[in-house]
């Protein structure tokens, strides 16, 4: 076990304990004593990992019903979500790097336990909502190729904690390579589709800028949201702080500012490549089926048999399958990695890995598969934007003690997050809350 941060005696009221994923800490190697290159690549993977957040089912659904209902319009909500994500995500390496904890090991140090357990549970509502969406998302897509029923199909996507099991066996590396493979096919599948769709690209480039119907329309604004919960998720936030210790850097400072670079670096990168997933799910939608009058899409199955009379190929469903189920699995693995920090940090269970991860598992996607085979093949739209909502509803109680920690000089030394970077960092926090207060608002009133 590594030596305990000098940081945790400072600003943290205990010391940190077993180690964040303490099975796969520290188990990657930087690559030094190497090029700048080969440290680069030796930290590129956990980045991909959160990317995944951005392509989950959950997303599809959302952006499948705003890209058809409003066009291009969100395409600024998808650019803003992005944006904001790369802050956020940043934080989360830096709160990692900085004071060697997660942020579930952060919020249960740093808050009584009257805040910290339903700060717990509100962590464990958005895996399990999260779970629902990929759950439904994977088991729509063996559907959509094989003719699984989805009772069946929920039951399959229940392995993949085994999946886990044996690629961190080979190597946490092989678990990273598992992921962008898929993220691979995923930009592959839609790249054809897109050209087959042929949008129009002067309205794509216009849907990037912002309008203010975005807030006025209420409907508008449930589908904006629920995209902002599709990709900034809070899962996500507790994910990248745990795997980005998985890289074995050093304990000086200049080390650890190091390896916050490199983090920093892989994260963005890989999140601006989602963003183009992303906005491809929903130009695909307007491409496809608002600018044809399908302005009503919002099912799954819906859109996949749609889209061959529409873009006049066979191939284009087959695509949009192939690209369902690479989301649903992508999505699973992290989703089950993030309910392990989450359970691990917050309530210090200390059992062996496989035990660990069926716990974890079981926790999230027993309610998923009761919901999903309670609404079947129909309403399943419905729950996955309901689902990307609550997501961005329980957003806040993440993205607050993440600024409130990382802009801390007592706990996070010399690694305190800069003024500007705090600021920006406090204003999307609002921006969250505020939406979301915006969004209580509009369905108490009707």
């Amino acid at each position: 076990m590594d030596a305990p941060n000098p940081n945790a005696k400072r600003g943290w009221r205990h010391e940190r304990g077993e180690a964040s994923l303490s099975d796969v800490y520290r188990t990657v190697g930087t690559g030094r004593p190497s090029s700048m290159w080969r440290r680069a690549a030796a930290f590129a993977g956990p980045g991909y990992m959160v990317a995944v957040g951005y392509m989950d089912p959950g997303n599809w659904a959302t952006s499948l019903a705003g890209g058809s209902k409003f066009g291009y319009a969100l395409l600024t909500v998808a650019l803003l979500s992005n944006l904001m994500a790369i802050v956020l995500q940043s934080l989360c390496a830096r709160l990692a790097i900085a004071s060697g904890r997660d942020l579930a090991q952060a919020c249960r140090d740093a808050f009584p336990k009257y805040v910290s357990v339903p700060l717990w549970a509100f962590a464990e509502i958005a895996i399990i909502a999260t779970d629902i969406a990929e759950v439904i998302g994977t088991a729509i897509g063996l559907n959509l190729l094989f003719g699984i029923p989805l009772e069946l199909g929920v039951l399959i996507t229940a392995l993949d904690v085994f999946l886990i099991l044996f690629l961190q066996k080979l190597g946490f590396r092989w678990v990273e390579a598992f992921i962008i493979a898929l993220l691979g096919v995923i930009a592959l599948c839609f790249g054809v589709q897109i050209f087959l769709a042929d949008p129009q690209w002067g309205a794509v480039i216009k849907g990037f800028f912002p309008t203010t119907e975005i807030v006025s329309n209420p409907e508008m604004l449930y589908l904006a949201l629920g995209i902002l919960g599709a990709t900034v998720m809070p899962h996500n936030l507790y994910l990248h702080s745990g795997i980005v210790q998985t890289r074995a850097y050093g304990h000086t400072v200049p080390e650890k500012k190091e390896a916050l670079t490199y983090a920093t670096i892989d994260s963005t990168v890989a999140l601006c490549f989602a963003l183009l997933i992303n906005a491809s799910i929903l130009i695909l939608a307007a491409a496809a089926f608002n600018a044809h009058g399908k302005t009503d899409v919002v099912e799954l199955g819906e859109a996949h048999s749609l889209l061959s009379p529409l873009l006049g190929l066979a191939i284009a469903p087959t695509l949009f399958g192939i690209a369902l189920l690479c989301c649903g699995l992508n999505s699973t693995v992290t989703a089950t990695l993030a309910g392990q920090i989450v359970m691990e940090g917050f309530l210090k269970i200390r059992l062996k890995p496989w035990v660990r991860r069926l716990i974890t598992r079981a926790i999230a996607i027993v309610p998923a598969a009761v919901v999903t085979v309670w609404y079947g093949d129909q309403g399943t739209a419905e729950l996955l934007i309901l689902t990307q909502v609550v997501l961005s509803l329980q957003l806040s109680f993440a993205v607050f003690p993440l600024v409130m920690f990382t802009a801390s000089k007592a706990k996070m030394g010399e690694l305190v997050a800069p003024r500007w970077l705090s600021g920006i960092s406090y204003v999307i926090a609002i921006l969250i809350a505020g939406l979301n207060v915006k969004l209580l608002f509009d369905f108490v009133t009707g």
